[in-house]
């Protein structure tokens, strides 16, 4: 008989981010207040799972998104540097990335290559890392439910790595929103397929829904 194991990957929630600085990996940049309340809305949602292991990024974002689960089910939260938010030479900048950031000619050595990409960690490194850091997960909940918190970038990229997807892509047409959960199912070590899903859904304003924000 095979034995089924389920990873969920969770985006952190909303961050307290007024200056809408594209903030990656900088620290000091914690949740919100609605942030919090999709952390306890997606950990109320989840109490009833079979979770076992409990991962977050070194962000305080993701360790704060983590926080209401580790509480609820009685886990503690195991830091892992592997599923940290992507690096970006934008980071701590308010300019824009896109078509904005192609106006100004000091930004134009980092945007050579936009399947790569040339301004920040290649989509191929964060794929590896991410893949890693999932399968230590569903080893250390075989038979059982891991959930990993993350960031969007890191979990798209992940996603697109096990639908076989271009790794290349607009970021406003990601289906990863604020507090979401992609949950990967395995039999074994085989992945079997993928559900993507909003328990805090209904908290996130429209104004942010499809929005790239702070590198997230």
């Amino acid at each position: 008989m095979s034995t089924r194991t389920i990873v969920h990957l969770m985006r952190h929630g909303e961050v307290h981010n007024p200056g809408g600085v594209l903030y990656g990996r900088l620290a000091g940049y914690n949740l919100s207040d609605l942030g919090n309340e999709m952390a306890a809305t997606v950990a109320e949602s989840l109490k009833t799972h079979d979770i076992t292991h409990l991962v977050a990024s070194p962000l305080e974002r993701a360790q704060q998104t983590a926080r209401p689960v580790a509480d609820i089910l009685k886990l503690d939260i195991q830091t892992d540097e592997r599923v940290i938010e992507a690096g970006n030479k934008f980071e701590g900048r308010t300019v824009g990335v896109g078509p904005k950031a192609f106006l100004n000619p000091r930004f134009w050595p980092w945007l050579w290559n936009p399947f790569r990409p040339s301004w920040g960690e290649a989509y191929a490194h964060i794929a590896a890392r991410m893949l890693l850091a999932i399968d230590d997960a569903r080893e250390a909940a075989r038979g059982h439910e891991a959930l990993i918190v993350s960031h969007q970038l890191p979990v798209w990229i992940a996603r697109k790595s096990y639908e076989k997807g271009r790794f290349a892509h607009d970021p406003r047409n990601r289906q990863c929103s604020l507090a979401s959960l992609t949950t990967l199912t395995f039999e074994d070590d085989a992945f079997k397929g993928l559900v993507y899903s909003e328990p805090a859904g209904h908290l996130i304003p429209d104004a942010l829904r499809g929005k790239f924000v702070g590198g997230a």
